[in-house]
């Protein structure tokens, strides 16, 4: 149980930073535009995301707190 809540910790603390230092990303969306009979014709769009810094820091923040209180919870 431990090992498990110190490695949550890290993983949220890399997410965390990670989103600190690139809050935005983005990605290729494909939708159908148009369907005719068995031909369909799609359209690939890129699309933008960006984290807000306070979920951003909150993510560092939580992580931290898993990693140091993880070694003292009891089993």
């Amino acid at each position: 149980m431990n090992r498990f809540v110190v490695a949550l910790g890290i993983i949220l603390a890399i997410l965390g930073f990670v989103a600190l230092l690139h809050p935005n990303f983005d990605y290729h969306k494909h939708e159908e535009v148009a369907k005719i009979g068995p031909i369909t014709a799609t359209v690939d769009k890129q699309e933008r995301a960006s984290v807000p810094p306070v979920i951003a820091a909150t993510l560092l923040v939580t992580g931290a707190i898993l990693i140091a209180l993880g070694p003292r919870l009891k089993q």
